[in-house]
């Protein structure tokens, strides 16, 4: 029943592992995932590829543009989501992974990497406008936090591949390897279907009806399959096509969806503010203070939270479903909330008795990001909204992510200059903990739930609220 459901969403998420996700780290060095990248230092040595090292302001360019591109790149890919269709949008970042490889294939000038970086910065964006909504739009009700939970995973196993292949190969090899994946991407996924509810807004019902069909791995003459084409018909019916500013007005007029993009918004600030990006910067700095008999260069070093990261990935796709979404989003909040607590502590005293404990803190923190902070909000912010407002917010959601990272990679390290490492690691701890208190309260379960379902949960939330008050 599944099979071809998970065969498509494996497909994507390879695309997405090879495509999007190597990108982010290959060649940064100002980020956050600085320290980590095999490119960055490749390109500054002297026996680097480019006919001259790289200026330490340039590859710090590199690592800030497809943030700054990627900004206005999530309301261009929401307006191709919406008017084109989920897969040719899909078929577009690809088209964007592989001209980017290609020019830096073509040449490791200033001005070839910084548009390579920029034109990966739309592909970047478009993959996470779109990935989710497709998964969403294809999947199962049982399966669909699993499979969308994927999307974290793939990033985390990209960034391991990635690291792997910097530590082994030369620069062309991983750029031709990277090269590879969106080509191939290209010419086997013309032959997925769009999604049904795309087909259906635009009229074309008896596609719809096939590809609904060959997802489930049924008969189109099924009971089942006519069962769902008919409630898809009945979501589209109730939310008419809008456009991008009337969809905003509906999203702030009306009360239960401007809950949902509230919550929505705030478990994005609270997964953006969680404190990985401030580890994963330090984190050669916590490995090189545990032992100095235990010295691993920065690619291994990459390598080890990687895994983690991986490890976490796998333990998302597992529990999501298992335990709900609100559960695993809040423990893994709180948890990492106590690991940069104790972070900060061991800044704060710094002492070298305890060397192994900011190790296990750091990895715990990566860790907790992976598992739930990560993938959790994706498929919460899905499931919240009508196909109609799905493209819009998870636009307006990504952008305001990336302006977030944005935000934090410029601060963030003159202000742990000025302040101290222990109270950056403490203001996050806060965020973490306070966005706990948070997701218990406020947050839904969204898990195996209609929109209608969450929305007058909304309600009786609503009217508890007052009744307790009246108390």
């Amino acid at each position: 029943m599944r099979c071809k459901t998970v065969f498509l969403t494996f497909v994507i998420q390879i695309y997405f592992v090879c495509c999007q996700e190597l990108v982010l780290p290959v060649f940064s060095y100002g980020s956050a995932v600085g320290w980590l990248s095999p490119m960055g230092p490749r390109l500054m040595s002297e026996d680097g590829p480019a006919p001259e090292p790289v200026h330490p302001d340039v590859i710090s360019w590199m690592a800030s543009v497809p943030y700054l591109v990627g900004t206005p790149g999530v309301f261009l890919f929401g307006f191709i989501v919406d008017n084109f269709g989920r897969k040719k949008a899909l078929m577009t970042t690809s088209l964007s992974m592989a001209i980017c490889w290609s020019l830096k294939l073509y040449s490791t000038e200033t001005w070839a990497l910084i548009t390579a970086r920029a034109i990966v910065g739309l592909g970047v964006a478009g993959s996470y406008v779109v990935t989710p909504l497709y998964i969403k739009e294809t999947s199962e009700d049982s399966i669909r936090g699993t499979l969308g939970s994927l999307v974290v995973l793939s990033q985390n196993l990209g960034n391991l591949i990635v690291y792997i292949l910097g530590e082994y190969l030369c620069y062309h090899a991983i750029l031709w390897i990277c090269l590879a994946v969106p080509l191939i991407h290209l010419l086997v996924f013309p032959a997925m279907p769009e999604t049904p509810s795309y087909l259906l807004k635009t009229g074309k019902v008896e596609e719809a009806r096939d590809a609904l069909a060959w997802l489930r791995c049924r008969q189109v003459t099924d009971a089942s399959i006519e069962s769902e084409l008919q409630l898809l018909l009945m979501e589209l019916e109730q939310s008419k096509s809008e456009g991008f500013f009337k969809a905003i007005k509906t999203l702030v007029s009306d009360k239960s969806t401007f809950r949902a993009f509230r919550i929505t918004l705030i478990i994005t600030l609270a997964r953006e503010l969680c404190g990985c990006l401030a580890v994963l910067h330090f984190a050669s700095m916590i490995f090189n203070d545990a032992s100095a008999d235990w010295v691993l260069t920065a690619n291994q070093q990459a390598a080890v939270l990687g895994a983690v990261q991986l490890v976490g990935s796998c333990t998302a796709s597992g529990l999501v479903e298992k335990t709900g979404r609100k559960p695993l989003l809040g423990t893994t909040c709180l948890v990492s909330g106590i690991a940069l607590t104790i972070l900060g502590a061991c800044f704060w005293f710094g002492s070298s008795n305890f060397a192994w404990l900011p190790i296990c803190a750091l990895c715990l923190c990566i860790y907790c990001d992976a598992a739930g902070l990560q993938p959790v909000p994706f498929v919460i912010m899905t499931e919240m909204f009508s196909f109609q407002h799905r493209g819009t917010v998870t636009s307006i959601v990504i952008a305001f992510a990336c302006t977030l990272v944005s935000i934090e990679l410029r601060v963030f390290h003159p202000l742990a200059t000025s302040v101290g490492l222990y109270l950056i690691f403490w203001i996050f701890a806060g965020v973490c903990l306070v966005s706990t208190v948070y997701i218990f309260c406020y947050v839904p379960e969204t898990k195996m739930k209609t929109i209608e379902e969450i929305y007058e949960g909304f309600g009786k939330k609503k009217d508890e609220e007052a009744a307790s008050t009246r108390l």
